[in-house]
């Protein structure tokens, strides 16, 4: 079949229209100016002998023809100076406007503007339109005349009465300055007092330092509606989901203004402090022997999850990170006093919370603190510290950039500030040691604006192994600045931008301004994090610094040349969930709906998902009810629009009142300790259920000590990472099965083993239920052939079974082989075209709370929280290689994928 040619350009088509040839006309420009035009050779020779004059007329007429094609190539091909400029900086919509577009470039466009004749627009000439903007115009006008009037009407007044005013002051002039803010012992305090322009914007939430920062560039939370009292950026305006990923874990760096995070002061003796530190649940012996001396000491911290203790059990908070102050060196004086009871020394401690959690914790902070003897000192300093994170190859480098120490000299410079100066070349904070602090005191970093980039010293990798091999950060050690109050106020007294502008204008170009009285030192606490899972993951470094001198940091370091080419990164909240999730770690407080903010967190995402079904057309939502699940089986299990654990639990209780041995059996001491008491016919609605935490450290123990002997609470939830074994992406509120019980049976005692041999049933029998009976051999054919090994488990003689029951179990592994002819045909046929269907609602084990396709594993993962009783249930049936694999369906789907979890 030959394609029909376009018909010519001055005719018209078949229904008598104008045919479009623009695509051929511009095709036919781009060949034409890229022919060059040549002389053949033949014209040079005469007789048979090369003529020198016409040889050279040759090639001048094919340089000309040349240089005439490359200059008509470049006006073919020329692009205007908004689509030169990257893809983030991209201002297409603002064409009219050279201002625009990055300064470099706006000579260029200024010319491409008077060549098109292109209209040029400013905001303030542009003339009124509408009825309205005339009005306001107008209003504005006026305005502008009435403050004009007043402000010469006042500056007449006071210079009229300024003599007087000398005279009756006896010539004293009066210096006034703002009121040190108060900081509360055991009581909140008061956010910072806002500007009058911005006042009434603050009513019901607080702006971060780089609020208006952020405004510009980032997705803001809604004004009547903010989260955790604060206006956080959510994400940035521009794609970022991909820059994220590669910034984050191959080149540059991503940066998030965390300073919405909570900060406590507690002071106190050192037996009250670690008393109120074991009520919170720091009870590892670890910690208070010589193995937490470096944590005490204060050149270490803690990071882990605080609790409380709530009707006989523990029920976490949220996470933590704690800091100790390190105590002053002991002076002469001190040595030589004798007294018969010498006052104990006070210690300090900084507890860094998410702010979801803070009201719990100070509570409970509070309560403890006035139990002691002496009392503890509780002070709320969320608006005193603000925060910086960083992640990234270039995180170290940035900081470098920005952050110079106070002193200039490495020996009057503090010992802190010597080893973060050696760090140059560091590309991994994880690289560092674990839970490392360094504490010291930097300069303003605008004196030195803009920042230049870091040079690596030659023969600098064995400076870096040498300080990272004896990380000397112990000696000479003194309490950090940042627990001062002086310190932290006198840092917020910072000269202001016009005083620093006339500095520099002072100096010669490029010239740094010097420091002087006037710039009073920033203490500043660098912490260095590892990743919870990956241990070839980018670590994380967390500035700590005082809040008012957030924004200066803020603005320097998002303007640092990066050695790996532009600038640090926007990070919001969804950045830092997306990095989370890349990392195989939990998010708090969307992944631990065990915690009081988790399950705060996941009521709000419900309504979020109730309004955005409630406003789709009846045609265009999901019917919950009409749902296919294959078997006559109709409708969802649960609520669709939720991750239901009271649903899983509600019915965990019904089965148990039921008579189904579902359950792992425990002493009676222990049920009687239970705190989940769900009635049978409907569950408890989420804040009256109390689910509890289990650690990947308690789930490794319950496993290893073995049937019966192990206490699971009822409501105990494990966090688990899932990874599809083949296909399919799980998405929030996705369905967790269990692989059902080979012979359709509904369950029996976890670790005793059954006294009939089971013979295996033809495909198309099936249980009661009307799945097939060899449901979970089916979902085992779809493990590739590279992991059945893995995942095959070895079968083993159950302990402590007679002889007996042996030969049954013997006879039934026997009778179970394959027979090789003829082959079993596929089952479940007619349905979902041979896919395997999804397991019953009594394999039903938990749910995905953070799910999406994962660009750092090539495939789809998830995040979720399934019940440790009936994941240990599995493991004891099956084998620890058999019984993790699962299988996830998505809300609102009828098929479902094969997964493998894993405890994080």
């Amino acid at each position: 079949m030959v394609k029909r040619k376009d018909p010519p350009g001055g005719g018209k088509d078949s229904h008598g229209r104008q045919p479009n040839n623009t695509r051929n006309t511009k095709r036919a420009k781009v060949q034409a100016a890229r022919t060059i035009r040549t002389q053949p050779s033949d014209a040079a020779l005469e007789d048979g002998k090369l003529d020198l004059n016409r040889f050279l007329n040759a090639r001048e007429f094919e340089i000309k023809s040349l240089e005439r094609s490359m200059n008509k190539c470049k006006a073919v091909n020329a692009t205007r100076v908004f689509q030169m400029v990257p893809r983030a900086m991209r201002r297409r919509t603002a064409s009219h406007n050279v201002k625009r577009v990055p300064k470099r470039l706006r000579a260029q466009a200024r010319k491409e503007m008077l060549e098109d004749n292109t209209p040029t627009v400013e905001s303030r000439k542009r003339k009124p339109r509408t009825t309205r903007a005339r009005i306001r115009a107008e209003t504005m006008r006026k305005l502008r005349y009435l403050a004009e009037k007043k402000r010469k009407r006042k500056a007449k007044k006071a210079g009229d009465g300024a003599v007087e005013e000398v005279q009756r002051r006896g010539s004293a002039v009066v210096m006034t300055r703002p009121p040190r803010p108060k900081i509360r012992r055991n009581m909140l305090n008061e956010p910072p007092k806002a500007d009058s322009k911005y006042r009434k914007r603050q009513i019901n939430k607080t702006w971060l330092p780089t609020h208006l920062w952020h405004a510009k560039r980032a997705t803001m939370t809604r004004p009547s509606s903010p989260l955790w009292r604060f206006a956080i950026p959510l994400t940035s305006t521009a794609k970022c989901y991909r820059p994220t990923h590669r910034a984050s874990g191959q080149k540059g760096v991503v940066a998030w203004d965390t300073s919405y995070m909570s900060t406590i002061g507690v002071y106190g003796t050192a037996d009250c402090l670690e008393r109120a530190l074991r009520y919170l649940g720091l009870v590892q012996e670890g910690l208070w022997n010589t193995r937490g001396k470096k944590w005490r000491a204060g050149v270490r911290k803690w990071t882990g999850t605080v609790s409380r203790q709530q009707k006989g059990s523990r029920r976490d908070i949220g996470p933590a990170t704690i800091v100790w102050n390190p105590q002053p060196p002991a002076t002469t004086s001190d040595e030589m006093e004798t007294s018969e009871k010498p006052k104990k020394p006070r210690r300090q401690i900084l507890i860094r919370t998410h702010p979801s959690c803070f009201l719990e914790l100070f509570e409970e902070l509070l309560k403890v603190a006035k139990g002691q003897k002496p009392q503890l000192h509780v002070e709320d300093l969320r608006f005193e510290v603000g925060s910086i994170e960083l992640v990234g190859p270039a995180s170290t480098e940035t900081l470098l950039g920005i952050l110079e120490p106070f002193h200039e000299s490495p020996e009057a410079a503090e010992r802190h500030a010597n080893v973060f100066r050696s760090l140059a070349g560091v590309a991994n904070p994880a690289s560092l040691p674990k839970d490392a602090i360094l504490a010291f005191s930097a300069r303003d970093p605008r004196l030195s604006y803009p920042p230049k980039r870091v040079e690596i010293p030659s023969g600098g990798e064995q400076t870096i192994l040498k300080t990272l091999t004896d990380w000397p950060v112990e000696e000479n050690l003194k309490p950090y600045d940042i627990f001062d109050r002086e310190s932290r106020y006198q840092a917020s007294r910072m000269p202001s931008q016009k005083s620093l502008n006339r500095r520099k204008g002072a100096n010669a170009p490029g010239e740094p301004i010097k420091v002087t009285a006037a710039d009073p030192p920033i203490p500043v606490m660098l912490l260095a994090s590892r990743p919870g899972t990956d241990g070839q993951a980018q670590g994380t470094w967390t500035l700590l610094a005082p809040w008012k001198c957030i924004q200066h940091i803020w603005y320097c370091l998002m303007q640092y040349p990066v050695s790996t080419g532009g600038n640090p990164r926007l990070g919001g909240l969804e950045e830092q969930r997306q990095i989370a999730f890349e990392h195989g770690t939990p998010w708090f407080p969307g992944d631990f709906p065990a915690t009081t903010a988790g399950m705060n967190w996941e009521l709000e995402e419900r309504a979020k998902r109730r309004g955005d079904w409630d406003r789709r057309p009846k045609s265009k939502r999901l019917e919950w009810k009409s749902l296919d699940l294959g078997a006559g089986r109709k409708g969802e299990i649960g609520d669709g629009l939720a991750c239901d654990f009271e649903y899983l639990f509600g019915v965990s209780a019904r089965t148990r009142t039921q008579g189904k041995p579902d359950a792992v059996s425990i002493p009676d001491a222990a049920a009687e300790a239970m705190v989940v008491d769900l009635p049978a016919e409907q569950p408890q609605s989420p804040v009256g259920m109390t689910i509890r935490q289990v650690t990947k450290t308690e789930f490794s123990a319950l496993m290893k000590s073995g049937s019966g002997e192990g206490v699971v609470p009822e409501g105990g939830i494990v966090a688990v990472g899932l990874e599809f074994v083949t296909r399919g992406v799980a998405k929030p509120c996705a369905r967790i099965y269990r692989l059902p019980r080979k012979g359709g049976k509904v369950g029996g005692a976890v670790g005793v083993p059954s006294t009939q041999a089971e013979v295996p049933a033809t495909p198309e029998a099936r249980t009661r239920d009307g799945l097939p009976v060899d449901l979970s051999e089916q979902w085992l054919s779809k493990v590739p052939n590279g992991d059945k090994k893995k995942g095959a488990a070895v079968p083993r003689m159950p302990v402590g079974v007679d002889m007996e029951t042996r030969k049954k179990i013997l006879a039934g592994s026997l009778l179970a082989v394959e027979v090789p002819y003829p082959k079993p045909a596929a089952g479940n046929q007619t349905d979902f075209g041979g896919h395997p269907l999804c397991p019953g609602e009594e394999d039903l084990i938990g749910f995905v709370t953070t799910g999406a396709f994962s660009l750092s594993e090539g495939r789809g993962t998830a995040i979720g929280s399934i019940s440790a009783r009936r994941a240990l249930e599995t493991l004891r049936e099956t084998g620890p290689r058999e019984g993790k694999f699962c299988v996830v369906r998505n809300a609102g789907e009828s098929i479902g994928w094969l997964a493998r979890w894993e405890v994080v």
